[in-house]
C-alpha cells in the first residue's frame, strides 16, 4: 500500500484516478457509483480513529488535512487514516506535498468536531464534483459511518455526540434495536446494488421498512 498526504483529497485529478481505480475493481464505469463506494470507505477510515480514541478515553487525532496521511489500497480505496506524527520519517515529505497543495501547517489546532467539519466541508464538494454524487448523500454517508464505528467500539452515544459537535450539514446518526442488537438506522446508500452482480445491502434504506427489519432480525439471531 502507498501513503498519501491528506491534502490529496482536494486534488481533483488524484481523486478521479482513485475513484477510477475503485470502479475498475468493482467492475463499474459509473463514476457516481464508484465515487460513492470510494467515499463510504474513505469516510469510515477518517472517522474510525477519532471514534475509537474517544471510546478508549484517549486523545483524538487532529483530522485537519495537513495533519493526516492516507493509506491507499491497490483498488484506490482508503485503508486507514493516520496522524502525521505516526508516519515517522516520511512526515517531512508529506509536509512538503501538503504545502504544495495549499495546506497551512502551523495553524493552532481546532476542537476535533470543528476540525472534522472543516475537513468534510472542504472535501465533500470536491468528491461530489469529481464523481457526480450528491453533496447531501455524501454527508449522509459520514453520519452512518460515525454511527457504525461507534457501534463497533461499543460506544453508541459517542457517535451521536461527535456528530452534534461537527454539526453543520452532518446529520446525527440514528439507531434501532432489533432482536436485541443495535443497528444504525441508515440514511445513506452506498449504491453497491447498481454494480453488476451485486445485491442491495441488508440495512439499505431503499429497502421496504418491513423487509429491512425482517432481514436485520435474522442477522441479529445468528
Amino acid at each position: 500500500m502507498s501513503v498519501a498526504p491528506g491534502s490529496r483529497l482536494l486534488d481533483k485529478q488524484w481523486l478521479a484516478e482513485r475513484i477510477s481505480d475503485m470502479g475498475i475493481s468493482w467492475g463499474t464505469g459509473d463514476s457516481r457509483v464508484s465515487g460513492t463506494l470510494w467515499w463510504c470507505m474513505a469516510a469510515s477510515s477518517l472517522v474510525d480513529p477519532i471514534v475509537n480514541a474517544r471510546a478508549a478515553g484517549l486523545p483524538t487525532m487532529d483530522p485537519a488535512l495537513e495533519n493526516i496521511g492516507l493509506e491507499i489500497r491497490p483498488d484506490g480505496g482508503v485503508e486507514r487514516v493516520l496522524a502525521m506524527c505516526d508516519l515517522g520519517t516520511d512526515a517531512a515529505a508529506f509536509d512538503a506535498q501538503s504545502n504544495e497543495l495549499g495546506a497551512h501547517n502551523g495553524d493552532q489546532p481546532e476542537p476535533v468536531g470543528h476540525a472534522l467539519r472543516h475537513t468534510l466541508s472542504a472535501v465533500i464538494p470536491v468528491v461530489a464534483e469529481v464523481s457526480g454524487a450528491g453533496v447531501a448523500a455524501l454527508w449522509a454517508i459520514v453520519a452512518d459511518a460515525i454511527g457504525n464505528r461507534a457501534l463497533d467500539a461499543g460506544a453508541q452515544e459517542i457517535g451521536s455526540q461527535l456528530a452534534r459537535e461537527v454539526s453543520g450539514r452532518l446529520p446525527v446518526p440514528r439507531f434501532s434495536d432489533i432482536g436485541g442488537r443495535a443497528f444504525v438506522r441508515r440514511i445513506s446508500c452506498c449504491l453497491v446494488f447498481e454494480v453488476p452482480g451485486c445485491d442491495m445491502c441488508t440495512s439499505c434504506p431503499k429497502r421496504p421498512a418491513a423487509q429491512r427489519e425482517a432481514l436485520l432480525a435474522e442477522l441479529a439471531a445468528r
